[in-house]
């Protein structure tokens, strides 16, 4: 890669511009934007501007958006040029960089297009943020029932050229409204005399413009398209949307729960770029929350000090003890939270759910104390019976602590997500002692 940059930086410099056309041309998309990141603001410029029309199409979705917004202002030096690229750009890949722009940005932008892309442009900026039609794209082929396999064909080689997948054939009525959907291979064996209408079955799975983003990642894994139609309320098909979009929204719903698990209330989409006050903000306050909570967990443990006083050997298995809960209910936790996330789990389901993980946590409880017990065999005899019994109580209230808040947070309207390891672990902590030196105080009659 370093190689390739001096050789590019070198052309550059000597203003060898056919040879440079010459070595872009040959490159892969991705290696392309890769390179371009890496070369200063106005050789990038010059670099991207001098690629076919259709590689720079390919290259520019694949640059990072900070390297994006800075070839985007160098090229509005050279609005014509600028024009030029954003009229080629996938509908999609255009909106997506104008949702990251500023408004008064976005504005001059769409100025710029031809009237035709300006109309496309403005219609997917009027959907709802974060809705299937911020994602989709008009490029698509449409035919009618009534072609032959022949007429599709030729009506595919001549508007296919502008389709970001030929893998499906969308079929609509006069009124444009969706009809079917035929794979690309079923019209190639079909013999070309027959009409589209005789390899219509009526079975297609579309999605609404309207929906949000998260529903378009179920129904991706549902049937495993790499395609899918978008309509709007009265079937009528206005675009699709391709599976690498919607990967892309499944990353950032991914880093937006990971985030949210991680105590974090809101995404820090770059922890370089947020201010230092900022991020304290956004931490202090859920930190603070959870310390409170923890004060909880040594007033227990000092309400039990004749209990500690009377087998100092309890206190040796008070961590491993209370770090089993939490681990147990954060397990718990995480699969729930999928669970509700993926749409495989419903409110309705807690209860079903409470008597399994009731069950799956007693085993767990029991394989656990057995570990414990042989422990104790060696290192405190006199307390096997108080461990043993304690790790399975506390294995299944962690557990079901772990299963419940998510359900609670959903039901109060709040992301579950935000049911995060630290919560799971205090209410362990706090119950674990506590369930640990009650048994421990009963048995030993304090």
């Amino acid at each position: 890669m370093a190689d390739d940059k001096q050789k590019l930086q070198k052309l550059v410099e000597e203003q060898k511009w056919k040879s440079l056309y010459h070595e872009i041309s040959q490159m892969d998309a991705l290696k392309l934007a890769e390179l371009i990141e890496e070369l200063s603001a106005t050789d990038a410029t010059i670099v991207f501007r001098l690629l076919p029309r259709e590689l720079s199409k390919e290259v520019f979705p694949n640059l990072a958006f900070e390297s994006q917004e800075k070839l985007v202002e160098e090229l509005a030096k050279k609005q014509q040029v600028l024009g030029r690229i954003l009229d080629d750009l996938y509908p999609d890949d255009r909106t997506a960089l104008f949702e990251e722009m500023p408004g008064m940005v976005t504005k001059r932008l769409i100025q710029l297009l031809s009237p035709e892309e300006r109309s496309i442009a403005t219609k997917l900026l009027g959907y709802p943020d974060e809705s299937i039609g911020r994602l989709m794209t008009p490029e698509y082929v449409a035919i009618r029932p009534w072609y032959t396999v022949d007429q599709t064909l030729r009506h595919i080689r001549k508007h296919g050229k502008d389709s970001e997948t030929l893998n499906v054939i969308y079929v609509v009525d006069d009124n444009g409204k969706l009809t079917d959907d035929l794979r690309i291979r079923e019209i190639l064996v079909a013999s070309p005399e027959q009409t589209i209408e005789e390899l219509m079955d009526n079975r297609f799975v579309s999605l609404s413009a309207f929906d949000d983003q998260e529903n378009a990642i179920r129904v991706f894994q549902d049937y495993d398209r790499v395609a899918l139609p978008v309509t709007d309320t009265e079937g009528v098909l206005l675009g699709i949307i391709t599976v690498d979009d919607v990967m892309d929204v499944a990353e950032e719903e991914s880093t937006e729960d990971f985030h949210k698990f991680g105590s974090f209330q809101d995404i820090v989409v770059s922890p370089l770029k947020a201010k230092i006050g900022g991020l304290y903000k956004k931490r202090v306050m859920w930190l603070l929350a959870l310390v409170f909570m923890n004060v909880f967990s040594g007033g227990a443990l000092a309400s039990f000090s004749e209990t500690m006083e009377a087998a100092l050997s309890l206190v040796f298995f008070l961590p491993l003890l209370i770090d089993s809960g939490g681990n147990a209910g954060a397990q718990s936790a995480t699969l729930i939270i999928r669970g509700l996330a993926t749409g495989d789990l419903q409110m309705k389901d807690w209860f079903k759910l409470a008597g399994k993980e009731f069950l799956v946590a007693f085993l767990l409880g029991i394989t656990m104390a057995a570990g414990v017990a042989l422990i104790a065999s060696f290192r405190a005899p006199e307390v096997i019976f108080i461990v043993g019994i304690s790790m399975i109580i506390v294995v299944m209230v962690g557990s079901l602590i772990g299963l419940l808040l998510p359900f609670v947070f959903t039901k109060l309207n709040i992301d579950p997500a935000t049911a995060s390891a630290p919560l799971i672990t205090s209410i362990s902590d706090i119950s674990g002692v506590l369930i640990y030196f009650y048994i421990a105080s009963l048995v030993l009659g304090v």
